[in-house]
């Protein structure tokens, strides 16, 4: 599926491109406007990247503190390492394995997406972020075809931005 995006400043500038696009013959089914007083970002199916991110954070923590753990506690079981003298080798194994579920967090925090949640997630976030400042969306989806049309369609009509994504899935 492929997808066209175009920003509007306001309401009747993105019913004026859905009424254009509605006189050009598209199906209505694969046209849609986002913003006030129509359907939201969540309706639609814009993902939040932020909350993508915590999910996969989640997930992949989910194992690898536990591994951070015990390879913590082999890797000074094998080694003999006595950093702290008076917690024994019990001790000093489980602060190793604590050690190491600490690097497990960190590390499913940074391969999970942390840098992402705190940096910003790509074209979503940008257009919920115009939802956000009052702006509408309308957004055309279907075959190459279709949004090559709709493309012809809403350029002149100079929208604040137009944007034509495609799926990988396809």
């Amino acid at each position: 599926m492929n997808y066209l995006v175009s920003v509007w400043s306001d309401r009747i500038q993105a019913e004026e491109a859905y009424s254009a696009l509605e006189k050009a013959n598209i199906t209505m089914s694969n046209v849609s406007i986002l913003g006030k007083g129509f359907k939201s970002a969540d309706e639609f199916g814009l993902i939040d990247p932020r909350e993508e991110a915590q999910k996969q954070i989640r997930r992949l923590t989910l194992w690898t503190v536990p591994f951070g753990f015990i390879s913590g506690i082999s890797f000074n079981a094998i080694t003999g390492l006595n950093t702290f003298p008076w917690a024994g080798t019990l001790g000093n194994q489980l602060i190793g394995g604590l050690l190491g579920a600490g690097a497990g967090a960190m590390g499913g925090f940074f391969i999970g997406g942390g840098v992402g949640v705190g940096l910003g997630g790509g074209d979503a976030t940008t257009y919920r972020n115009r939802l956000k400042a009052g702006k509408y969306l309308v957004v055309a989806k279907g075959s190459e075809g279709l949004i090559n049309q709709a493309t012809r369609i809403l350029r002149p009509m100079k929208p604040e931005n137009i944007q034509g994504y495609g799926d990988p899935g396809d």
